[in-house]
């Protein structure tokens, strides 16, 4: 990729959102922690670095900080606790208390260049603000570009040097103009080429993938979801028949998933498919255990032994494991990288492998959001059924069962998530949803069913709307569909009396319960 933005996470809960609206702009942009050197960041060559927003102020002790030779690097675009930073460093004064500003503020445009080419000069934009300190006067060699009627310096740039910084979220939707100032810093300031698209990515991943395997046997773990279905034919079309790919019946999938995956992969991608029965191997491994860290650690390293099994008894002497592993499930499994925000959960195909597995892995979508996997599939010429096709965790209902897992949990939640997913398909609501699925709850609850007393279990359903997994709200559906679905639920799922509906958006919860 010829231009590339390095993000350093100081901790922002907007920092992925960062990472999306570059990429949108068709530059590529990873994450880092603040903590990398100079001499990393010559290394890794980027055209431009963005300083993101954190939780933490610059004075205090164990605050992000950065090396300062950065700023020698490559363009800089510092965005709130980043600007405060910068400041702090060049010498100015950042204050807390007294001009807290969080939600929807007006600032004034200052200069109509630069980072806000295109503005007016004394032009009023709405912006999103979300900051407990600020900077009263701009550090020496700095001059103000933007204020507000409670801050002086809103946003300021350096002199002499392409170093800009904005006390403001230009990343979040609230911003008005906030895709016009991320292009003026893309492609005004760092001169950035958008090269960022699905068929370059095919390309570029092609040829990295010949080059690592060579001409050694390749193993992919399938689960008929949209991201190891994309790894799946990404990898195919890099080394054809090298490609064996493994689908394990876990006794964790959806109703007819095993069915329906074997039927997909012979008729649109003509993979070599080898299907495994393991439900019993899974399920005991799973007997007990309710922990939802302890249950995807189990589930991943039960994975790795029956792939291992799996290639030595199809006389496959492969050296690679191909996952579909995401980039959201980097950034929840290992803190964006080793910055300083919070580890959500482990998922199984990221913290969850065994560390004596005899695989090398292959991750060609790990630096991928959800919607970019589903247009490099489209490109790979995948059909939409499966492209399109709601997300499915790999631990499968292992994790949609809450607490300890068996038999009888897994077999109620599987019909009532089909009965669900049914009925939202009927109601032409599909689409509009991002993911929806059932979980089993741990408890049960009393009912009456004709004239007798009941006590059994309850259903929660689970619908979102999101773009990437990493932000997301609760669908509102018609009164009468979920009215529908749970009659449907408690009539046809025998050991079922209550349906409940989650209405908790993400953050503060996360789309899976567990």
């Amino acid at each position: 990729m010829s231009s590339r933005i390095l993000i350093l996470d100081c901790g922002s809960q907007f920092t992925q959102l960062i990472a999306r609206r570059v990429r949108e702009a068709r530059v590529f942009s990873e994450i880092h922690p603040p903590t990398v050197t100079a001499a990393w960041v010559r290394e890794w060559k980027p055209t431009g670095i963005i300083l993101s927003g954190g939780p933490s102020s610059v004075t205090d002790e164990g605050a992000p900080t950065f090396d300062p030779a950065i700023l020698d690097v490559a363009p800089v675009l510092g965005v709130c606790y980043g600007m405060q930073w910068l400041a702090h460093h060049a010498g100015a004064v950042v204050r807390g208390g007294g001009r807290r500003e969080y939600g929807r503020a007006e600032v004034v445009v200052g200069e109509a260049s630069g980072l806000f080419a295109g503005f007016d000069r004394g032009e009023r934009t709405t912006v999103w603000m979300s900051h407990g300190d600020h900077v009263d006067a701009p550090p020496p060699g700095y001059v103000v570009t933007a204020s507000s009627a409670d801050n002086p310096v809103v946003a300021m740039r350096h002199e002499s040097k392409p170093i800009h910084a904005v006390q403001f979220h230009a990343e979040v939707h609230h911003t008005a103009r906030g895709a016009d100032l991320l292009a003026n810093f893309l492609f005004e300031i760092c001169h950035c080429e958008p090269g960022w698209t699905p068929g370059h990515f095919i390309t570029d991943e092609v040829a990295r993938i010949r080059a690592l395997v060579g001409d050694r046997k390749v193993i992919c773990g399938l689960s008929g979801g949209v991201d190891s279905s994309v790894a799946a034919a990404l990898v195919h079309r890099a080394i054809g028949e090298q490609l064996t790919c493994i689908f394990v019946d876990t006794g964790l999938l959806r109703l007819h998933e095993r069915e329906q995956v074997e039927r997909t992969f012979k008729a649109h991608l003509g993979i070599k498919l080898v299907t495994i029965r393991a439900e019993d191997r899974f399920l005991d491994a799973l007997s007990g255990k309710g922990d939802p860290e302890e249950k995807r650690k189990i589930i991943g390293h039960t994975f790795i032994d029956v792939f291992e099994d799996a290639s030595a008894a199809a006389g496959e002497d492969a050296a690679f494991l191909v996952q579909g592993t995401l980039y959201p499930d980097v950034i929840e499994s290992v803190s964006a990288k080793g910055g300083p925000s919070a580890t959500i959960k482990t998922h199984h195909n990221v913290g969850g492998l065994k560390p004596d597995m005899k695989f090398k892995l292959i991750e060609p979508l790990r630096e991928l959001f959800k919607d970019e996997v589903r247009n490099v599939g489209r490109e790979l010429g995948l059909p939409e059924e499966m492209v399109g096709r709601h997300p499915f965790p790999g631990p499968g209902l292992g994790i949609r069962v809450l607490g300890a897992v068996d038999r009888v949990s897994v077999d109620l939640l599987r019909r009532a998530d089909a009965i669900y997913l049914e009925e939202i398909r009927a109601a032409g609501l599909y689409q509009e949803i991002w993911q929806a699925f059932a979980v089993f709850l741990p408890v049960r609850s009393v009912g009456v069913m004709g004239d007798g007393r009941t006590y059994e279990h309850v259903i929660a359903l689970r619908a979102v709307t999101s773009t990437d997994g990493m932000t997301a709200d609760w669908f509102a559906f018609p009164p009468e569909v979920l009215g529908r679905i749970s009659n449907r639920i408690i009539n046809e799922v025998r050991g079922i009396n209550r349906v409940v509906y989650d209405v908790s958006s993400k953050p503060p919860a996360t789309i899976e319960w567990e």
